[in-house]
């Protein structure tokens, strides 16, 4: 079970509800990343449960921007974790993704854990002490 916390910046005033760091639930993965341009925290997707027949996209992905981004672009966290899970199959595969930005292909992410330093400023992050969200 996966869990995202409330992680403040005292300086800047900066927040991101995000896992901080590497966490699996049993439908996905995720790794809490930093972009560099846009200078925020967010958890990207970097393993999905599909059935083994493919990564049907559903009309909720195309609305976010999944097709416009790639098939390699992994999907928006808010858009897996609020997919139903598929009726009737039995055989699935696990599909990787690489991290990156849901806003630009060219923007400059890496792998972020706690305890890490707040994107915008620099000076180290608070994490709540209780989750915000529990996912699967």
């Amino acid at each position: 079970m996966g869990r995202s916390y409330l992680f403040e910046c005292e300086k800047c005033n900066y927040k991101a509800l995000v896992s901080g760091g590497a966490d699996e639930g049993y439908e996905f993965s995720v790794q809490t990343a930093a972009c560099k341009d846009c200078r925020r925290l967010f958890d990207a997707v970097v393993r999905l449960r599909v059935p083994e027949s493919g990564l049907k996209i559903p009309n909720e992905l195309h609305r976010t921007g999944f097709r416009k981004l790639g098939n390699d672009t992994p999907p928006p966290l808010e858009a897996v974790m609020n997919r139903l899970p598929p009726v009737g199959i039995k055989k699935f595969k696990w599909v990787q993704f690489k991290i990156r930005c849901l806003v630009s292909l060219a923007h400059r992410v890496q792998a972020w854990n706690e305890p890490g330093k707040c994107p915008r400023c620099g000076t180290f992050l608070d994490k709540s002490a209780l989750p915000f969200r529990h996912w699967e």
